[in-house]
């Protein structure tokens, strides 16, 4: 049974390059997490996975393809949360509180990677890119169930409430609670006129 061998050898072979394609893309994301995409090299990737350089090239053949991979892990893992359930809220300050809430979850639960490449964002081209790519229909769902209804100025509070730099400062930075922290931008949001 020849062919029997040759499939057999074939399947060992394509699981052990899924499993190397694993390995590079676990150790991406927590360099990202750490240093940040665009201080994370090719050899320190190659590094921690345990892999040589070459083998690292022949899964990806660039950055962009390695940053693909890894913001698609990170969003399989954890997806930002999805806005279209809010919309059944009729109370705006209810649906403002359980949106914020789900949103400030998310950012504790990932907190250092975000911070890392929102971060790299303002300054590294692709990772801004991949930035858009994966996050920016979540941000825009979320703008739009959140700010139904709101005046101007309370959308343009709403856009301070909704960054993960305002989450940081108002949990990490300033030690509220996760609640409190959402009750004060709803408030701040509802106090606008």
């Amino acid at each position: 049974m020849p062919g029997l061998t040759r499939i057999y050898t074939l399947k060992r072979r394509a699981e052990s390059q899924a499993a190397t394609r694993r390995r590079i893309v676990e150790a991406a994301v927590e360099l990202h997490s750490s240093v940040g995409p665009a201080l994370t090299t090719i050899s320190m990737v190659a590094e921690r996975a345990g892999v040589q350089r070459h083998t690292f090239y022949a899964h990806f053949p660039d950055e962009r393809s390695l940053l693909l991979a890894c913001s698609g892990r990170a969003m399989e893992r954890d997806p930002l949360p999805d806005a279209s359930p809010w919309r059944a809220i009729a109370d705006r300050s209810e649906r403002l509180r359980v949106g914020l809430l789900a949103i400030y979850g998310w950012y504790e639960r990932n907190a250092e990677l975000a911070a890392c490449v929102l971060r790299d964002a303002d300054y590294h081209p692709l990772t801004k890119e991949i930035v858009e790519m994966r996050f920016g229909p979540y941000v825009a769902a979320h703008r739009e169930v959140l700010g139904a209804k709101l005046t101007a100025k309370q959308r343009a509070v709403l856009q301070l409430a909704l960054s993960f730099f305002t989450w940081r400062t108002l949990v990490r930075d300033s030690g509220l609670k996760q609640g409190a922290a959402v009750e004060a931008m709803v408030q701040a949001i509802d106090c606008v006129k």
